[in-house]
This record gives C-alpha cells, structure tokens and sequence, in this order.
C-alpha cells in the first residue's frame, strides 16, 4: 500500500480519534450485511434459537470485514478524498483520525474477521475470505477498470447473502443469487452515475473508470438492470423449489413490493440525482423505507404464519 502522508493537527486526543476511527468504520454501512440473515429467513429456521444465534454472529464477523475494507478504502483513496466535495470531511481526510491509528484498527478488524469466520464455520471463512480478497483487489487496483469495478462492489452483496445459507447448512436459492446480482449492480451502476453528476468535469481525476462511464451508458445498462432485477425475482417466487419451501405460491403476492422499490429508485436516480449512498436512501427516503418494512413483513407472513397455524 502506498505511503500517504497528510498534514495532521500538532496534538492527537483518545476521544478525537476513537470518535474518527467509529465514523471511517461507517456503522451505518452494516446494514447491508443483513443480508446474513437472509438465509435463516427463507430457510423457515428464523425460529431456530441456534441458526439465529450463529447467523447474529456471522454478522458480527462481517460488520468486522466490511469495517476493515471500508478503513482500506479510504487509506488508498486518501488524497482523492481530500479533493471530494463530500468525502473531504471523512476523519482520515480532514485529518481528525491519525492514519496509524486507522491502519491498526484495520488489521485488528482483519483478524477478527478472519478468526471469526473460521470459528463459525469453514465454508463461511471461505465466504468471508473470497470477499475480503476481491475488496481488496478493488481497493488497490480493479476499482479503476470499468464496468468489473461495478461486478466486484455487486459481488459483495451476493456474497452477504450467500454466506447467510451456508452459516446454516443449507443451499442458497440460484434465483435469489440472480436477484441479488441484478439489484446490486443497479445500486452500483447508480453510485457511479451519481458521482458523475456530483463531480462533474473534475469526476475522472476522483476515480480513474469515471472518465470511460457516460451518463446514457449508465442510463441504459441501470434500466437493464432493473428490469431484469424485477424478472428474477418473479421467476424466484414461483421456482418450484421456492413453492416447495413455503408451501404455496403465496411469495407472489410480495413481487409488487420489489417493483414499487426498483422503481422508486430510479426515481430518485434520475429525477431527484441521488444514489451516492443507498444506505442513506434508504434511511431518509420515507417510501423507500415503508416499502422495504411492508415487504419484509410480507414474506414474513407468507413463510411463517402458515407453520403457526398449523401448530396451533
């Protein structure tokens, strides 16, 4: 890695850096790692007290990972950061996190994860391995070749959600994979479009890919996306494994949820130029969030009220 060194304040505070050093690990970020717990939801084993218990901590473990590559990122990116509009005022960039301080903490998140892993189960280490590696694949070098930049930030989703299955010893739906693929690479083509939009002329000295990205090749490829995130989905819940799993053909009646919320993102993407940060869309945007609960609870009556009704 690279040796960055940035001018730091003369005196360094425990606080002023445990406070920097809580805001670089972006916990608000970890909730794209419930995708864990996908696998103990669509499995039927939610009410499994130890499938519950070593899925909470298999997202613990990459809560851990996620930190160490967000702390990664940022030392990588440092310079490129200080000349951001946004991300400047991270702690690293603005100078309020020491950067030993952050490189510590990013081994020690390392070994937590990876010690982790290996003490939860051996296929979810190898899970939590492949995604470290290609993260930081993408941090040193890959982020800067287009279109696989986007493949690899996807790819991180997809692994969330397959290391939910094989924490519990159970197959992953292929359709669920595709699904996820397609949402992840839409959130990621738009995170790209975003950064166009926001940096405008000076969007290629940020990131090396921005300049071979246009705004109607993101645009065509996002609505490709889109619509083929909305189709696998469908087909999902009407595969015969997914009907034998619930029970019915009930999963059908939560597609109109995915549209509602594949939709109402390229809404924001086009009409309102957001997509920056889905975390903080999903957060903020009020229907977005509604449509997400509703949808969760959905599925959660499809799969689960039938097995109370049936013991009471």
């Amino acid at each position: 890695m690279k040796t960055i060194e940035i001018e730091q304040p003369a005196t360094f505070t425990v606080g002023q850096n445990l406070r920097g050093l809580i805001v670089e690990m972006r916990p608000q970020e970890w909730t794209k790692n419930l995708l864990v717990f996908s696998g103990v939801i669509f499995s039927k084993s939610l009410t499994d007290i130890n499938n519950l218990w070593v899925t909470l901590l298999g997202f613990a473990v990459f809560c851990a990972a996620s930190s160490c590559i967000y702390l990664l990122n940022d030392l990588c990116d440092l310079d490129a950061d200080r000349e951001h509009p946004v991300k400047r005022n991270r702690p690293m960039a603005s100078g309020m996190l020491n950067v030993t301080v952050a490189r510590i903490a990013m081994f020690g998140l390392f070994l937590t994860a990876a010690i982790g892993s290996f003490a939860l189960n051996r296929s979810f280490a190898f899970v939590v391995a492949v995604y470290l590696l290609t993260c930081i694949a993408y941090s040193l070098r890959l982020k800067d070749i287009v279109i696989l930049d986007v493949i690899l930030i996807a790819s991180g989703f997809v692994l969330r959600a397959v290391s939910g299955a094989v924490l519990i010893n159970v197959a992953p739906s292929e359709w669920l994979v595709l699904c996820t693929s397609m949402v992840a690479l839409l959130i990621g083509f738009g995170k790209r479009r975003h950064e166009i939009v926001l940096l405008e002329e000076n969007a290629q000295n940020h990131r090396r890919s921005l300049s071979d990205y246009s705004i109607e090749f993101l645009n065509s490829i996002m609505n490709i996306c889109a619509g083929a995130a909305v189709v696998t989905y469908a087909l999902y819940t009407r595969a015969d494994e997914t009907v034998a799993r619930v029970g019915s053909s009930a999963m059908l009646i939560t597609i109109p949820f995915v549209v509602y919320g594949v939709f109402r993102y390229l809404f924001l993407i086009y009409k309102h130029q957001a997509g920056g940060d889905p975390v903080q869309i999903l957060l903020h945007d009020r229907p977005t969030l509604l449509n997400l609960i509703l949808w969760i609870v959905t599925v959660g009556i499809v799969i689960y009220l039938p097995r109370f009704w049936h013991l009471g």
